[in-house]
């Protein structure tokens, strides 16, 4: 028998509650995520969400947050340093990297801050009006002929 590992679900999705089309995206994804850098997805409210990921090293003009075809893609290239370091240990790694995590329907980003070599991404759940659940009253029988009748008076 197989054993799905749901895990993939939660870390490169914001939002989704398309549970198959999440699972048939994961499926057919080949190509395993690397796992630099490392990033957290929270659950701030309950329609928002905070992304952060560890940019150790990285300057704000070397980072880059866009939204394009329902996804956040997150990427960062080094700018050059001028003259070469040599390093005894190099455990901060500068490498250029790009993320991307699929968002989903009415999931917007709000904004985004670089403090402390993390970089915060705030998302939030917008539904539209249309969509949003509504209440109906329900209307007593009596009252609805009621109306009918001074309407009818009105009219004769």
């Amino acid at each position: 028998m197989r054993q799905f590992d749901f895990a993939p679900l939660y870390r490169a999705s914001v939002g989704f509650d398309q549970l198959a089309e999440m699972m048939d995206r994961v499926l057919t994804h080949d190509t395993p995520q690397a796992g630099y850098p490392p990033y957290n997805i929270e659950k701030t409210a309950d329609d928002a969400y905070r992304i952060s990921i560890a940019v150790a090293g990285f300057a704000d003009e070397d980072l880059s947050v866009e939204v394009k075809e329902g996804a956040l893609v997150v990427s960062a290239r080094k700018a050059d340093e001028g003259e070469p370091r040599t390093y005894l240990h190099r455990g901060i790694a500068t490498r250029a990297f790009e993320r991307r995590f699929h968002l989903a329907d009415h999931v917007r980003v709000t904004g985004a801050t670089h403090e402390n070599g993390m970089l915060h991404i705030a998302l939030e759940r917008e539904i539209p009006e249309a969509l949003k659940p509504r209440r109906i009253e329900i209307a007593k029988p009596h009252t609805a002929i009621a109306k009918d009748v001074v309407d009818a008076d009105k009219v004769n």
